[in-house]
């Protein structure tokens, strides 16, 4: 469990990174709050001012990386260390996979991805509607999920994203405990055919992990989906956003056509 005095010297760095260079990081803020160890966070500390932060962000048999440095002591072999650091760790867990995430418009990070022989794998984007007419949408309907659809759940994580069956599982019962989300399972002539969670928060609504199984894709359901949870959610009084993950930026055009509108970008890169 982190130390409340970390917790806030962290934010207050990645407050400074993104000021400084104009970015937005993803530091997974969940997950920080609510560690059962400081096993995955690392430090590097001047004077008592954290000069460097480097964060593990486990997800079944993958691990995500998103670091930062203070600007004035960059260039200093700080990140390095703590991602050597990092590394360590990774090989004791027995990690399969390792991501590194940096946001899609810093110049800085990617060239030091590059030096660590690190190779763009796909890029998440997280979006915002902007208000616009929509049409009633019908045709399916939408149902609060319940123990039974933890299955399906599972399968669509496979199916539709491509997710080993190991981490779906462990990464819907991460989402099971968290009580902001709301997972909504789609069915069409009593048929299941995908999911929606919402999660609320400070006056925003996301949208994530939203799938429809590869046979019943291509059919509209998506489009009248997504159409029907922005409305209701905008009509509750919330702003709503996505995340989504592409490796295709003409993917969007979907969430673009009802009104989505890119504000981050980020860029994830596989490390062997």
């Amino acid at each position: 469990m982190l130390k409340p005095k970390q917790l806030i010297d962290i934010e207050q760095l990645q407050q400074e990174c993104e000021v400084y260079d104009h970015i937005q990081l993803k530091l997974n803020w969940d997950m920080l709050k609510n560690r059962a160890s400081d096993q995955f966070d690392f430090f590097h500390y001047e004077n008592d001012k954290l000069v460097a932060f480097l964060g593990l962000y486990p997800f079944g048999s993958k691990v995500e990386i998103c670091g930062m440095v203070k600007p004035n002591e960059r260039r200093k072999g700080h990140f390095y260390t703590l991602f050597q650091r990092g590394m360590t760790t990774v090989k004791q867990e027995n990690f399969k996979s390792i991501l590194l995430n940096a946001p899609a418009s810093s110049v800085e990070a990617k060239l030091l991805l590059a030096k660590l022989g690190a190779t763009y794998g796909f890029s998440e984007y997280q979006m915002r509607w902007k208000e616009k007419h929509l049409e009633e949408a019908n045709g399916f309907t939408l149902r609060q999920a319940n123990i039974a659809d933890l299955d399906m759940r599972i399968r669509l994580d496979i199916e539709a994203f491509g997710i080993l069956a190991e981490d779906a599982e462990e990464s819907e019962s991460r989402i099971d405990r968290d009580t902001d989300n709301t997972m909504f399972m789609i069915d069409v002539l009593g048929e299941t055919v995908g999911k929606i969670r919402v999660k609320r928060e400070n006056g925003e609504a996301w949208i994530y992990g939203f799938s429809i199984l590869p046979t019943h894709q291509g059919k509209g359901i998506g489009r009248k989906v997504l159409q029907k949870v922005v409305k209701e959610q905008s009509k509750s009084g919330y702003s709503v956003h996505l995340e989504v993950e592409t490796k295709n930026a003409h993917a969007l055009r979907l969430y673009e056509s009802i009104g989505f509108q890119v504000i981050h970008a980020q860029d994830y890169y596989n490390y062997n």
